[in-house]
């Protein structure tokens, strides 16, 4: 492992890269904690500990998780990343729906240029939107003549200006900040800033667990044996994370032979790969959020009674969250996988799936195959998804504590770690370094 760091180090182009990357993600944590102009954070934090335990602390906690407690103490960086993510994930969608976004972005760099130029563009409104509710809910939270999250002295209205502004001029820095990242350091930099904000909760969620197993505390309810299990439980969660991760189903394909003169050309054996978890994390943070909607609609129209049913962690909350997983499974990975362009290049190429025709043979079989990877994969990410809130209630732990053993923060991490590891082991091999696999081998995905 030391010998590796030290061909790392050793080549001057990727130890820059990993440094300006370093030195982003430390300008990235200090940006969360610079509060909101105008924002009483002592109120801010009485009321975060208030909701700690209910309902709302665990919906605060799942929002909070990708801006490293940016949201939870009103830094300028509380809306974090999310906007711009949403942004990109929404014309993803619509780049598969819509023919004339779908026509700019085959269009090579300049299409992809300008579909990036409306993301930009809806980045700044859904900053603004989300940022302007924030402040009136803020605002309007106290009596007719103030509100206790107001700084002293700061008018309502100034208020409002002040924290729509800094939470959207705060989003639209850490997109240029992922941006210099692409451009000068190293790994995906949207990514790095969301995998920095998960990782920087695990020192609190730490101090809870050593502070929950104090039997000198108040609060003392870990014991050993709870210890032993959640250690047990994180390594087995990541394992399975990094399987699934780099799992891929191939399938085996064919070349076709062409005969020149004396020569055969052609023949060979290949395979095309097809990931398990093809969706990625996207079916949870859709599902979590159209969950979080729903609860806060049930609570504010039916009341408090029905909102219990729909809670996180209730039974019709898991329930309906697990069969919006599964749907968004299989909607978000027939919008990425397209059989009949895949079937096509094939043919195009001289290609073909061994006892399949080519052509509209090739498409159902392939689509046939997505489907049962899609099925397989939504599973897992139901399963990774509600591993919690099972954990938060039946080891009666802190959801802080939980939510490093799965959900959307686990999937992040360990995929950007992978593909970190992966963009440097490629470093390595241009100068005929080996790479981080067993015995110097490659990383690679399972054999499906």
């Amino acid at each position: 492992m030391f010998d590796t760091l030290a061909k790392i180090l050793n080549v001057k182009e990727l130890r820059g890269k990993l440094v300006i990357t370093f030195l982003l993600l430390v300008v990235f944590r200090l940006g969360s904690f610079i509060p909101t102009p105008g924002v009483n954070v002592a109120a801010i934090t009485e009321f975060i500990s208030s909701a700690q335990g209910g309902a709302m602390g665990a919906v605060m906690s799942m929002a909070d998780m990708f801006t490293g407690g940016a949201l939870s103490s009103m830094a300028i960086f509380g809306l974090g990343i999310m906007p711009y993510i949403t942004a990109s994930i929404i014309f993803q969608l619509l780049t598969a729906i819509i023919p004339s976004l779908s026509r700019i972005a085959h269009e090579g760099a300049t299409g992809r240029k300008k579909i990036n130029q409306y993301v930009r563009a809806s980045t700044v409104v859904l900053c603004l939107i989300q940022s302007g509710m924030i402040a009136w809910a803020m605002a309007t939270s106290g009596d007719a003549g103030s509100s206790t999250f107001i700084a002293e002295g700061v008018s309502r209205w100034e208020f409002f200006f002040y924290v729509v502004l800094s939470l959207t001029a705060g989003t639209m820095f850490l997109m240029w900040l992922g941006e210099q990242i692409d451009e000068f350091g190293i790994g995906n930099g949207i990514s790095l800033l969301i995998m920095a904000g998960i990782l920087s909760r695990i020192p609190r969620a730490i101090f809870r667990l050593v502070e929950g197993a104090d039997p000198t505390s108040a609060g003392s309810s870990i014991t050993l044996g709870v210890i032993v299990l959640l250690v047990i439980l994180f390594v087995a969660m990541t394992l399975a994370v990094v399987m699934i991760t780099l799992g891929t189903r191939r399938v085996p394909i064919m070349q076709a032979k062409a005969v020149r003169g004396r020569k055969t050309y052609g023949g060979q054996r290949q395979f095309l790969p097809l990931k398990v978890n093809q969706a990625n994390v996207i079916p949870i943070i859709f599902g979590q959020a159209i969950m979080q909607v729903v609860a806060g609609f049930v609570g504010m129209i039916l009341g408090e009674t029905m909102g219990v049913f729909f809670s996180p962690g209730s039974f019709w909350y898991t329930v309906c969250y697990i069969i919006l997983i599964l749907f968004f499974c299989y909607f978000y990975t027939a919008i990425q996988f397209n059989p009949n362009e895949i079937a096509d290049n094939l043919k195009q190429g001289g290609m073909y799936i061994p006892g399949i025709r080519p052509g509209k043979r090739t498409a159902e079989h392939l689509e046939k195959i997505m489907n049962r990877i899609a099925l397989a994969g939504g599973v897992f990410l139901a399963i990774i998804a509600v591993v919690p809130q099972f954990i938060s209630r039946g080891l009666n732990v802190d959801y802080d504590i939980s939510g490093l053993l799965g959900g959307t923060g686990l999937l992040i991490v360990v995929g950007v770690a992978l593909d970190v590891v992966q963009r440097i082991e490629s470093y390595l091999l241009m100068r005929n370094y080996e790479g981080f696999g067993l015995a110097g081998g490659k990383i690679k995905g399972r054999r499906g």
